[in-house]
């Protein structure tokens, strides 16, 4: 089986509205018209995502302007609706909370590779991201324990030991790729 599968919307599904999504667990999107379904995530992915908003909280205390979601957090962005492992938004360009989706670009989305979803799809969703607005994608891989940065001028990989580049729109934020990693080495 190959994901993420196409799944027929049920009625009264409208996009936009969350109470109207299957009530099926997992990770769900709305592309090109299509609802495609993702199971949820298996135990690295979850270990790394856990690790990954960690390096957050002590970059937003410092900076307050900014918003981080996480737990696929869902953007309608051009009509469709994606949820990223994490992103991080301009406090000053979101409005009121609705319960809803956010419909502003974040600045920063991070996507984290699972064994069902390979690189070149992570490649995929980072484009998706960029034309709609996203200035900087991080892809975290956690097979080759490398980190991904793509933005509008092209990409670079990182590796453990090494610290990711600052974006202009998201001053120190330049956490240190082990750490993404840090609870699989422990099991490891």
């Amino acid at each position: 089986m190959q994901f993420p599968l196409v799944v027929e919307q049920p009625p009264g599904f409208k996009p936009e509205e969350p109470s109207t999504w299957p009530e099926f667990p997992g990770r769900w999107e709305y592309l090109g018209g299509r609802l495609l379904f993702m199971p949820p995530c298996g135990d690295e992915q979850a270990d790394v995502a856990t690790a990954t908003l960690w390096q957050f909280e002590p970059w937003v205390s410092r900076h307050p302007e900014f918003v981080v979601g996480a737990n696929e957090a869902g953007m309608i962005l051009g009509g469709e609706v994606r949820g990223a492992d994490a992103a991080v938004w301009r406090r000053d360009q979101l409005g009121a909370y609705s319960g809803k989706y956010r419909r502003t670009a974040p600045v920063l989305v991070v996507e984290i590779a699972g064994a069902d979803e390979p690189e070149e799809r992570l490649r995929e969703k980072a484009r998706w991201y960029l034309e709609r607005g996203v200035r900087v994608a991080w892809l975290v891989v956690p097979g080759s324990r490398e980190v991904i940065v793509v933005h509008g001028g092209g990409e670079s990989r990182h590796r453990p030991g090494e610290r990711l580049p600052t974006h202009d729109e998201l001053p120190e934020l330049e956490p240190d790729v082990s750490a993404f990693f840090r609870q699989l080495q422990k099991r490891a």
